[in-house]
């Protein structure tokens, strides 16, 4: 399956929620999510542009979120994120850490992140706070046409698309701060 998104850095999340709800936008919920980047000890995978992540979910408010564990293939020329996607909901993302930890892979990043979802035209809106970097929207949908028309309808139509994974993104912030980049949170 491909994955298709748009991402967006906004000073503040409380413009966005706004909008989504005078538009009729459905709340799907809020949540607090602990993610984990593995790679084999060679780093292969980031090599080929490649990701391996299990992603654990903690429900604030709303709809029930189910732990997954996500292959993401290397990105296809685009203006907005287009990759391939093949995603597993698993029972408990704690056992499907230590299965792929047990066959080689390596936990290279792992961040907490705070979600907060709504769906509207079909498209997926994610307001993201990440620890280090700030507040982000990431709106996915079927193809690039749709997410550029809703992101119009909601404001966010001519904001710069960052075109940066979060784990590059924190990548990059570790190393100027001189500090791990497993365990990163909330202080």
């Amino acid at each position: 399956m491909l994955e298709i998104e748009a991402k967006v850095r906004v000073d503040d999340h409380e413009p966005v929620r706004a909008r989504l709800k005078a538009l009729g936008a459905r709340f799907i919920g809020r949540y607090v999510e602990t993610n984990y980047i593995l790679d084999l000890p060679d780093g292969s995978l980031r090599d080929r542009g490649c990701g391996l992540r299990v992603r654990e979910m903690c429900v604030e408010q709303g709809e029930p979120a189910a732990a997954t564990m996500t292959y993401k293939g290397p990105r296809r020329e685009s203006t907005m994120k287009v990759r391939e996607e093949i995603e597993v909901e698993v029972s408990d993302g704690g056992t499907a850490l230590a299965i792929v930890q047990a066959i080689g892979f390596e936990t290279v990043v792992s961040y907490r992140k705070r979600r907060e979802r709504w769906e509207l035209d079909g498209c997926l809106f994610e307001l993201d706070e990440v620890p280090m970097l700030g507040w982000f929207v990431e709106i996915e949908g079927a193809d690039e046409a749709t997410i550029q028309r809703t992101m119009n309808k909601v404001g966010l139509g001519s904001a710069v698309h960052v075109s940066k994974s979060y784990v590059g993104l924190l990548a990059e912030a570790c190393r100027a701060a001189g500090r791990s980049t497993i365990g990163i949170g909330f202080e």
